[in-house]
C-alpha cells in the first residue's frame, strides 16, 4: 500500500511536445486548405525573430527562477 504521508509529484508541462502538437496542427489545417493560407503573404525572418524572443525570454525567466536544490 502506499504511504499516506506521500504527496504526489506535480506533473509538469512538456513544452517540447506542446510545440510539436501545435505544429502538427497547423500543418493540418494547412493540408486541408488545400495550401491556401489567409495569410497575404509570409516572410520567414518573422519566424526567425519570433524565435530569437522566444528563446530570449526563456533564458531570462530561467536565470531569474529560484534553485531549491
Amino acid at each position: 500500500m502506499a504511504d499516506p504521508d506521500e504527496t504526489p509529484e506535480r506533473k509538469r508541462l512538456d513544452l517540447l511536445t506542446l510545440l510539436a502538437g501545435v505544429a502538427t496542427l497547423l500543418m493540418a489545417a494547412y493540408v486541408l486548405t488545400d495550401g491556401r493560407t489567409w495569410l497575404p503573404s509570409f516572410d520567414p525572418r518573422w519566424l526567425l525573430a519570433g524565435g530569437a524572443v522566444l528563446v530570449g525570454l526563456l533564458l531570462l525567466g530561467s536565470s531569474v527562477r529560484r534553485r531549491n536544490r
